[in-house]
């Protein structure tokens, strides 16, 4: 639970700051964002490559894996539609409902809603003690399939966002090459997987796609550049890298001080807020919308938090051979949000979206963090009850 609200906390102080240092640094504060910037994408792909290292299917029988898949990706797509049909039907003017560049921007930003966090939620049921039950090993394939199908989607939300130009070819073919490596060659690799080392892969990870990033500026221009997000290349890293490796302590002390600071940055990443007036500073349209009351953006991150955990009940309707406490329990469950999702507010923040969507956006994820241990709370009760044992020995 600390560890929970330590993240909250990281990235509550980022937003802090990123109000404060640009008045108290002046233009000295661009440089700060440069750095922040390489930070954030390193350390975003030594979290995705984790994510990657959980991904495990039996590849002789996958058959098994369709329903999971399609059950995590409507769990993923519920709250991110429902959440983007609330910013545009509440938060935007009449006249902008029909514009298709405001819900371009919107369906992307929304995205953040959609993947569980998988870490968080797996260490925090394994200390629980339901670590042997349908519980647990169904959301452990729910929550990988759903950071899985997030991670996918962007590809097509950033083509809405840019046009389908040579680029986006350029692009789709190297996701089809990497998913296709990915797939052939899961699990093959022997390689060292401490956390030095990972560390290590994650920057040559974002150091590559950011050297084809400037090299096809400097040859094509700012429109003309190829920008390969880090996400899908640092999954499928951790993806081929050989499983089962116990991590250390250090390991583990490491790993959560990088997911801290990672939330911290991605705070210290959002643009200025001026409370009532618009973010003309931005290029995007919803940037431009006025900002609210401090009253109000609270009341819209309540609505929002409600909006996206209600849209993780999909689980509910399937899985009809076992009982409604164990699929209540599996969808509380997936209501835990964590670092893929202030991956996809940074990948947003590349495209200049701000505002008071991005603001709430950002808030929804530190309330949804802090309540997170309540959620698991609520999942060991409802285990308790079906099982009525302490669910470490709840296999049913």
């Amino acid at each position: 639970m600390k560890r929970v609200l330590s993240f909250s906390a990281m990235l509550f102080l980022g937003l802090v700051l990123s109000q404060i240092l640009p008045l108290v640094l002046g233009a000295t504060y661009g440089h700060i964002q440069g750095i922040v910037t390489i930070l954030l994408g390193v350390s975003l792909a030594y979290i995705m490559i984790n994510v990657g290292r959980e991904f495990e299917l039996d590849r002789s029988n996958v058959g098994i894996y369709v329903k999971d898949y399609v059950v995590a990706m409507l769990a993923a797509a519920a709250p991110w539609i429902l959440i983007a049909m609330y910013y545009i039907f509440v938060l935007m003017p009449t006249d902008w409902w029909g514009s298709g560049d405001v819900w371009k921007e919107t369906l992307l930003l929304s995205r953040f809603a959609a993947p569980t966090s998988a870490g968080i939620l797996f260490a925090m049921l394994a200390a629980i003690g339901l670590q042997s039950s349908w519980i647990y090993r169904k959301i452990q394939v729910l929550a990988i399939f759903d950071d899985l199908d997030t991670i996918l989607l962007m590809i097509p939300l950033q083509i809405a966002m840019i046009g389908m130009q040579w680029q986006m070819g350029v692009i789709l073919t190297v996701v089809v090459l990497l998913l296709l490596f990915g797939w052939k060659k899961m699990s093959k690799y022997e390689v060292r997987s401490d956390w030095k080392s990972l560390l290590v892969y994650a920057a040559l990870t974002y150091g590559t796609t950011y050297v084809i990033y400037v090299v096809t500026k400097h040859l094509f221009g700012e429109e003309g550049a190829v920008h390969i997000e880090v996400l899908l290349p640092a999954f499928v890293l951790g993806m081929v890298m050989k499983h089962g490796h116990k991590a250390s302590k250090e390991d583990e002390r490491a790993g959560v001080f990088i997911s801290m600071s990672f939330m911290l940055l991605v705070g210290m990443s959002m643009p200025q807020i001026t409370a009532g007036e618009a973010a003309d500073s931005l290029s995007s349209i919803i940037a431009t919308v006025p900002m609210p009351s401090w009253g109000v953006i609270a009341l819209h991150v309540v609505a929002v938090s409600l909006l996206s955990n209600v849209g993780k009940l999909v689980p509910m309707l399937f899985y009809r051979n076992h009982s409604l406490r164990e699929r209540l329990a599996l969808s509380i469950g997936m209501f835990t949000r964590g670092e893929v999702g202030a991956g996809v507010i940074f990948i947003a923040l590349g495209y200049h979206i701000g505002g008071p969507i991005l603001l709430i956006s950002v808030l929804t994820l530190v309330l949804n963090l802090l309540l997170t241990g309540g959620f698991v709370v609520l999942v060991k009760r409802l285990a308790l009850k079906e099982y009525g044992t302490d669910g470490a020995t709840a296999t049913k």
